[in-house]
């Protein structure tokens, strides 16, 4: 039985801002879980964050719950699979927020390619079964520092607009126990350019809102970008 507990300045996750609050800069979250490895392979564990998650913050805490199974296919080639479940508890999204998904990792040397897919529609996506995320990632110890550069590739399903790649570069420092990290992040379509759909009475001002050719514009705002004609 092992735990871990964090404190992050702000909490991203496959690229993106995962706290709706502001400002954007600045937004500290305590984080922290607890794993059981019953030493045949199987494990089971749990991860949390507190935060605002979904439209206008209606939940307070992320949970995380995952179990699976790893172990060794050849000299240096090591596996893991399993399913995870996020949970957002009292979020009123529909679709829900909450998702499930089934992940499979390959590790070899340094390098590691993880996929995951989603059995649910994937944090409030209506219409998004079967969506997933590539994750190629890497360790490389330098001058003491843990180097690990990621890119990572999310596809929503049935709303390419909503896909996009991002990229990482963590830097990280053990000292005895207590390892601070340093994120630098970019998502490759636009930090926080995902576009989510939501009810329209879940709109708040500051949001920015997509309206493709042909839609009716839903609330006044101010054109942030594009062109078109309107008919009044």
């Amino acid at each position: 039985l092992s735990f871990n507990v964090g404190l992050t300045s702000l909490y991203k996750f496959n690229g993106l801002d995962q706290d709706v609050r502001t400002p954007k800069n600045a937004r500290p979250a305590l984080q922290g879980g607890a794993d059981i490895d019953f030493g045949n392979g199987l494990y089971v564990g749990n991860w949390n964050s507190t935060g605002k998650f979904g439209a206008q913050g209606q939940a307070d805490l992320e949970i995380d719950l995952y179990g699976g199974y790893k172990g060794e296919i050849a000299k240096g080639l090591a596996f893991d699979v399993g399913v995870l479940t996020y949970v957002y508890p009292s979020n009123k999204l529909s679709p829900s927020a909450n998702t499930t998904e089934l992940y499979g990792a390959l590790t070899f040397g340094p390098a590691t390619l993880k996929y995951s897919h989603a059995v649910t529609n994937p944090f409030a996506f209506a219409d998004s079964k079967n969506s997933s995320y590539v994750d190629l990632s890497a360790g490389f110890e330098l001058a003491g520092l843990m180097v690990t550069p990621h890119i990572g590739y999310q596809k929503i399903s049935k709303n390419s607009a909503a896909s996009y790649t991002d990229f990482s570069l963590t830097v990280s420092k053990d000292f005895s126990g207590l390892v601070v990290d340093w994120l630098i992040n970019h998502n490759g379509d636009g930090v926080d350019a995902t576009v989510v759909e939501v009810p329209l009475a879940a709109l708040v001002p500051g949001d920015v809102v997509e309206v493709r050719s042909g839609e009716l514009v839903p609330v006044d705002g101010l054109v942030l970008s594009g062109r078109s004609a309107l008919d009044n």
